[in-house]
């Protein structure tokens, strides 16, 4: 397949990189890494090796491209405002739409843009960090889930989960994409939330610090019950393996403490803010979230001053 990754940094480039190995046509839109990837290649990192890996090509916009047979969208949510124009160039009719976005509110701005029919919602619970120009190092390489942007899941759903199964990827296909994003945002919410209000700190110091780790605990189960109410409901062993997976990743800095750390936008409205809004639109009070939003947006207001 003709496949193009709209944002290789870590997620976008460790699929991107294992879809090429698989002999995809793969081309990777980067505005940081574009011309070291085209002259040095793209390397994948795990804890047992290290593979370099050659993509079609590695370009700082869509325009050369041209239409695709899958668009893999792995840019932060606050770049959602521009995907309009960066996915212009590569979107036909039929081309398929995945988003491998974290947060709420992907798949509704992705279907202003492409018909919801060819739209497929990602989640990827896993660790994995761009280490370095061109590098992407998986911790935990994990799993991939994906469901319909809207409704049962189709075919482009099943397109999707069979490429990805094919490169390695541990993946699966969900009825619910919501039920997906709850599950996701139980751990998203309070270990990327605590690192930043706790003043930059690894998911390691969050477990070992009695007051911290109580609070994700709170905050899962208030994410938890805004789920249920929501209807999606998690299974009861979801969230103490939430707990027991972190504990594996060692001193792990979350994709949103690297964003703050680094000076780049958090994606506050997506993980936090339209969570919360979902949660008490359904009668949920969660004075757990609204506090942790508050202090990461104080934490922003502060670092920019």
């Amino acid at each position: 397949m003709k496949i193009v990754i709209v944002g290789a940094g870590a997620i976008g480039g460790w699929y991107g990189g294992l879809l090429a190995q698989r002999g995809h046509e793969v081309h990777l839109v980067t505005r940081r890494d574009a011309a070291f990837i085209t002259a040095n290649g793209l390397t994948l990192m795990t804890r047992e090796s290290s593979k370099l890996v050659r993509v079609a090509s590695a370009v700082t916009t869509t325009l050369p491209v041209g239409p695709c047979d899958l668009v893999i969208v792995a840019t932060k949510s606050t770049a959602n405002g521009v995907l309009p124009v960066l996915l212009r160039p590569v979107l036909g009719p039929k081309t398929i739409l995945l988003t491998l976005q974290n947060g709420m509110g992907n798949v509704e701005s992705l279907a202003k843009i492409h018909s919801s029919s060819l739209i497929v919602g990602g989640l990827c619970f896993v660790c994995i960090n761009r280490i370095a120009p061109g590098v992407i190092d998986a911790q935990l390489a994990g799993y991939v889930r994906m469901a319909a942007a809207q409704g049962p899941s189709h075919a482009p759903v099943e397109t999707c989960v069979s490429l990805f199964k094919d490169a390695g990827v541990e993946c699966a296909s969900d009825e619910s994409f919501d039920a997906i994003l709850w599950r996701k945002l139980c751990w998203n919410i309070p270990f990327n939330g605590l690192s930043i209000a706790a003043g930059g700190v690894t998911t390691d110091k969050i477990l070992e610090s009695p007051v911290l780790a109580e609070r994700a605990l709170k905050l899962m189960f208030e994410v938890g019950t805004a789920a249920a109410a929501c209807g999606h409901p998690f299974n009861p062993n979801h969230i103490p393996s939430q707990f027991k997976v972190t504990a594996t990743m060692g001193a792990y800095r979350p994709s949103s403490l690297i964003d703050y750390q680094e000076g780049r936008e958090v994606e506050v409205e997506g993980i936090w803010g339209e969570p919360l809004r979902r949660g008490e639109a359904a009668g949920i009070a969660m004075p757990e979230l609204q506090a942790l939003k508050a202090e990461i947006l104080t934490k922003l207001t502060l670092r920019t001053a």
